[in-house]
């Protein structure tokens, strides 16, 4: 929910003035000021006021500190009261020998059930206690930006990082090209130009090295995406980002990242176009194997196409408004795609004749939705949420993760850590049963200024150099290494 002006919460009371007005100051006041310092070039009446809101807001923090001091004092005695009340609700009842007596069998069961009841609503309590406790604490994950990937001339809709071995990654932008970048050097090497839409998705084959994108021309392409390691060799820089400004960006240079010494090669035909589609194709990824391809479009169908000899196999007809996302199990033939109309299917291709499974839960357009390496879907939605769920139980969701701001396109990592990019141009890493673990830090000059559309993960999830990569609509890939502490202690 929006907050007041300052982002402060004033603890369930509203301020009825809000800031105060800045007070005027008499002649000599100024005058004061005057003499203190014959030098400073701030004109006197804009010196008093700038001391003036600076005094603002140290009350102001002051004041916030106290609360929070105070809030922390209250849980901590909440949360003894509950210890002290669960040990006292846990004894059994009717020890006494004379009581036992002269009591009937009934009113012991009456006493033994209101007992339960509380112990019931104690550990509830501490259960919501405990979440609110948790906010309290750090981070449990290390979060360091490495390195930047610019050339774009528009916003970069979608990333994918390589699954053959080649340290490499590829982007998808509104510039109507995909590029293939070296992960190390930061270097565009080569560039495809075949669409003549915005380009929407990329995605890497799962043993060759293809490349499959999906446009907003009404198709998809596979190209061939082969670099060499001389292209590495020669591109490689081991420079970490220095946060140098970005303006220069502005201008739509050249492609080829910072610092580029030359242009990237450029390849216009791709091997296979996959038609059949009457509006634009929004995703597209790999079944395993490699051999075929599901696209999703706005024309509110997915398809499912050799790619091989691009003839489309079979047409998926489910969903009331258009698709947004589309994505293939990592190792089973299943497919799961999203819809602006809140929901999202399971279709399951391991019959000869394919079944299909309603996934309802969000309350506006799923944007986004993948698997885990066990059989769960996590899906995101812009009704600012994210839910975990068993690809077996559709009626409810394992984990409800609620967010502040709607949700782009998310991914997993090897080790089932969830990295989710915002409207809000924010990332926010989870855990699979809902706990944050880490938000990437935003600075100045090293974090997305627009919108975060996409994010993708390395094979080498935790503890590699650069493992996570975000893209944002203000055209910037950004590499990111992200480690637990506790690998660090290792």
């Amino acid at each position: 929910m929006p907050q007041d002006g300052l982002g402060i919460k004033s603890g369930g009371k509203k301020r009825s003035g809000g800031v105060p007005r800045v007070r005027s100051h008499t002649d000599a006041e100024l005058q004061y000021y005057r003499d203190q310092d014959h030098d400073n070039l701030l004109p006197p009446s804009f010196k008093v006021r700038l001391h003036d809101l600076f005094l603002q807001i140290e009350k102001e923090f002051e004041g916030l500190y106290a609360e929070n001091l105070s809030l922390q004092e209250k849980i901590d005695s909440l949360t003894e009261r509950l210890e002290r009340e669960s040990v006292i609700g846990e004894r059994p009842c009717g020890n006494d020998e004379n009581d036992a007596a002269s009591t009937k069998g009934g009113l012991k069961s009456k006493s033994g059930g209101q007992s339960s009841q509380k112990v019931k609503a104690a550990n509830k309590l501490r259960v919501q206690t405990s979440k609110i406790v948790s906010s309290f604490k750090n981070d449990s994950v290390s979060c360091r930006m490495v390195r930047e990937y610019v050339g774009h001339r528009d916003g970069v809709w979608d990333v994918a990082v390589s699954r053959v071995g080649t340290p490499v990654i590829a982007t998808a932008s509104a510039d109507q090209t995909a590029c293939v970048w070296g992960i190390d050097g930061g270097r565009n090497l080569l560039q495809y130009t075949g669409h003549t839409g915005s380009v929407n998705s990329v995605k890497f084959h799962p043993s060759q090295d293809l490349i499959l994108t999906a446009s907003g021309d009404h198709s998809a392409h596979v190209w061939q995406a082969a670099i060499t390691p001389d292209q590495l060799r020669v591109h490689s820089s081991e420079d970490e980002v220095d946060g140098s400004d970005h303006e220069d960006e502005e201008d739509g240079g050249l492609m080829g990242g910072r610092g580029d010494g030359g242009g990237a090669a450029t390849l216009r035909t791709p091997l296979r176009e996959l038609t059949g589609h009457t509006s634009v194709v929004i995703a597209a990824d790999w079944l395993p194997g490699g051999d075929q391809a599901i696209t999703a479009s706005w024309d509110r169908t997915a398809n499912l196409y050799d790619t091989h000899t691009g003839e489309l196999l079979s047409q998926l007809i489910g969903h009331d408004q258009e698709l947004t996302h589309c994505c293939s199990h990592p190792t089973q033939r299943l497919v799961v795609t999203a819809s602006k109309d809140t929901t999202f299917r399971l279709w399951d291709f391991r019959e000869p004749i394919h079944s299909v499974s309603v996934f309802q839960g969000h309350t506006e357009s799923v944007t986004s939705v993948c698997f885990t390496r066990e059989d769960k879907v996590v899906s995101g939605s812009d009704d600012r949420s994210v839910k975990v769920w068993d690809v077996k139980n559709m009626r409810s969701p394992l984990a409800t993760i609620r967010l502040d701001s709607p949700v782009n396109r998310l991914a997993v990592s090897p080790i089932n850590v969830i990295a989710i990019p915002h409207d809000n141009r924010h990332v926010r890493l989870y855990d699979l049963t809902g706990n944050r673990l880490a938000r990437l830090p935003r600075s100045n000059r090293q974090c997305h200024r627009r919108m975060v559309c996409s994010v993708a993960w390395g094979e080498d999830a935790l503890g590699a150099r650069c493992n996570l990569f975000t893209a944002g609509f203000d055209r910037i890939v950004y590499g990111w290494s992200i480690h637990s502490f506790k690998e660090g202690k290792d």
